[in-house]
């Protein structure tokens, strides 16, 4: 009885387009916002937050990234691992280049040198289209892992082949390296996701998210009345991969602490891809539920054996998780194309004329 709009009038078009026109809704991201910020540093064990939290942040932003391309914008891309390798190396390169810079100021830069090579990338996708693209991005996974490999520059020579995270400090705190805590890592992580979030959403709910969305539905029809086809399917590829390069840098600077090549292969370009299509292509919010699910799929196929009193072998877990992901998959492909997001939606409009029928 409390999700209402009754009485919450609108007197200007600002505040009846606004991303939460309802007070409730408005309420209750400030209140996540609160408990992620003030009570999770300190209710959370620093294993949860290293095993947990951190993982779906970063692979939060990446399935942004990857939904800003695909979703909205309507251009398949299986190359979003190669992307965030972009952003790892770069952001590696760049604290060895530059010390003395502010550790989050490279990783946003590093998002830049991805955004990049997936404009060059993107090039092709004013010729071809659909399955002819996702071989080319798939083309792409693979050269740039060639890269990662091939070009020692990029590790700076390094004999094992793997970039190490080294320590930054900010106002006297470690927040990269062996010293940096848990609950600084994920609070930085937290602050770079929730920006990138609501730019995000700006960006597509402007004059540049109604250009991607023309395109995805119909790109002659988008052409015809006056999108520039191949500008805006840059501007996708670039955001795309910043957004993707930014998580990647996360990812070995504020998750693992060392990374290989291995690290952003193209399994990490399906799973972002199947968190994409679980939660929902063409939802930021999307985008949370997918990687939450599909990260947090196997920890629980772990967990609630041993709380049942059953013993269950970690190849059988494994292959439990491949196949619920697999059967995920068919389903929203099959019943519900929008994904999580969509039955989110739906629950909420339940909600909304609760209890009445209609």
């Amino acid at each position: 009885m409390l999700y209402r709009e009754t009485g919450q009038f609108k007197t200007s078009y600002a505040a009846d387009a606004a991303v939460f026109p309802i007070l409730q809704d408005r309420i209750g991201i400030a209140i996540i916002l609160i408990l992620a910020f003030a009570v999770v540093p300190l209710a959370f064990s620093s294993f949860s937050i290293s095993t947990v939290l951190i993982p779906i942040l970063v692979f939060s932003l990446a399935a942004i990234g990857l939904n800003v391309l695909t979703g909205y914008a309507g251009q398949i891309s299986l190359g979003t691992g190669g992307f965030m390798g972009v952003g790892a190396y770069t952001c590696y390169k760049l604290t060895t280049l530059f010390p003395d810079v502010n550790i989050i100021v490279l990783i946003v830069l590093s998002g830049f040198a991805a955004a990049a090579i997936g404009t060059l990338f993107g090039l092709p996708s004013l010729r071809i289209k659909g399955f002819y693209l996702a071989v080319t991005t798939l083309a792409a996974q693979f050269f740039l892992s060639w890269c990662f490999v091939r070009v020692p520059w990029l590790y700076n020579y390094n004999v094992s082949g793997a970039i190490e995270v080294p320590t930054r400090t900010m106002l006297g705190i470690p927040v990269t390296g062996p010293n940096a805590t848990p609950a600084t890592r994920y609070l930085i992580v937290l602050s770079l996701v929730v920006a990138m979030t609501w730019i995000a959403s700006n960006l597509i709910r402007g004059r540049i998210g109604r250009m991607w969305m023309a395109v995805r539905d119909m790109d002659i029809a988008a052409e015809l009345i006056g999108v520039r086809l191949f500008r805006t399917k840059l501007i996708a590829f670039a955001v795309s991969s910043f957004y993707c390069g930014v998580a990647g840098a996360m990812m070995v600077f504020l998750w693992f602490g060392a990374a290989e090549a291995d690290s952003f292969n193209i399994d990490l370009s399906f799973r972002i891809l199947f968190m994409v299509i679980i939660g929902g292509l063409g939802s930021l919010i999307g985008s949370f539920f997918g990687a939450a699910l599909i990260w947090g799929l196997p920890i629980v196929l772990r967990g609630l054996p041993d709380l049942l009193g059953v013993s269950i072998r970690a190849a059988t877990v494994e292959h439990l998780q491949f196949m619920i992901v697999g059967a995920l998959i068919i389903f929203f492909l099959a019943v519900e194309p929008n994904g999580l997001a969509r039955l989110w939606q739906i629950g909420k409009q339940k909600l909304r004329v609760w209890p009445f029928p209609y």
